[in-house]
């Protein structure tokens, strides 16, 4: 855990190009589920995410630097994503994209974090598409999704002001939020009770 606090460390990363967008909304309300579970967090929501150059298209701007340090200094992560044509977004997915700077650090890529995930999208069937997607995308990245990801149907307008209307979503929302800070409270818990010396073997 970020010996800088002993509040779990949460990063939000996910929206769209449009400022304050469902999946935007969503994001910022499982967040403030984290917050209100103890956790400490930052956003990385669309604006941020538009100032990403293509990953591998020259060296890492400044922003690209800040999403990579906090990653690196993260307890869990919340990833947010549209359904876009079944899938996610480019957007969302470069960002993604930058952890493999991380490819080579102590604590390769997602290793052993908790991450939450939600899909918004027009329709049923395109959050399952994306949402699936997304796990496929942490497992690789060695990270473990939580048992609860988000699958939101903004086609209601659902959202208003940073409000979800829907009670059954804003609880997947609040779960999300909640369950990456506790995954990340009990990973620092065994990390710190671990021994210290290999057990010799027993014959």
């Amino acid at each position: 855990m970020n010996t800088s606090s002993d509040k779990p460390f949460i990063v939000g990363i996910g929206g769209t190009a449009s400022k304050g967008s469902s999946t935007e909304q969503a994001l910022t309300i499982a967040l403030s589920a984290a917050q209100a579970a103890g956790g400490r967090t930052q956003l990385f929501d669309g604006e941020a995410l538009l100032a990403l150059p293509h990953y591998g298209s020259g060296p890492l701007n400044s922003d690209g630097q800040a999403l990579i340090e906090a990653v690196r200094a993260a307890d869990g992560l919340i990833i947010a994503s549209p359904g876009y044509h079944g899938s996610i977004s480019g957007l969302v997915k470069n960002a993604i994209d930058y952890f493999e700077e991380m490819s080579k650090d102590k604590r390769v890529y997602l290793d052993g974090l908790p991450v939450g995930l939600i899909a918004t999208a027009y329709g049923w069937q395109a959050t399952g598409g994306t949402l699936g997607a997304l796990r496929s995308i942490v497992h690789a990245l060695r990270g473990w999704p939580t048992p609860m990801g988000a699958a939101i149907n903004s086609s209601g307008k659902i959202f208003s002001n940073g409000v979800c209307q829907d009670e059954a979503a804003a609880n997947q929302l609040n779960l999300v939020g909640r369950q990456v800070v506790e995954f990340a409270g009990r990973s620092a818990h065994h990390a710190t009770q671990a021994p210290s010396r290999p057990l010799r073997n027993i014959n």
